[in-house]
């Protein structure tokens, strides 16, 4: 089995954006992170040691992708950022999927908002940007790979 960013797809569109955010946007060696709202299961235990289990309707997700510093996509990021935080109308529409092509992974995210703007620093090193986003739903089919 092999992996490689190379194969690494992460396509994001919304109000005034089209983007692709992985192999080909020069992104940061961390890359991408995909992180659950929230648990998906609440134990709880009653005072006589017996339990119950709560499936938890939340499939939420924050992603951050993460790029060099000088890659083009930060311009693009930050427009969109500034043209979809000056309205309501404009907000929470951000639609990202993710595909790794060699492993069969798809990951489709909706109604995307930027979390912030990044920290942006000035340093010895170029660095890189960290943009994040949270997402109301999520769904990933992990592949089997080749």
């Amino acid at each position: 089995m092999v992996y490689s960013f190379l194969n690494i797809s992460a396509l994001m569109a919304g109000p005034g954006l089209v983007a692709n955010l992985a192999a080909g946007a020069a992104s940061a060696e961390e890359g991408i992170t995909i992180e659950a709202n929230a648990e998906k299961n609440v134990m709880t235990i009653g005072a006589d040691g017996k339990g119950q289990h709560s499936l938890i309707a939340d499939d939420a997700a924050k992603v951050t992708i993460r790029l060099l510093k000088t890659s083009p996509a930060n311009a693009l990021l930050m427009a969109a950022y500034d043209l979809q935080s000056i309205s309501s109308a404009l907000w929470g529409q951000n639609v990202l999927t993710i595909t790794d092509s060699g492993r069969g992974d798809v990951s489709v995210f909706q109604s995307g908002a930027f979390r912030k703007k990044p920290n942006i620093n000035y340093q010895k090193e170029a660095g890189m940007m960290e943009w994040e986003f949270d997402f109301i739903q999520a769904n990933t089919i992990l592949g089997a790979g080749q």
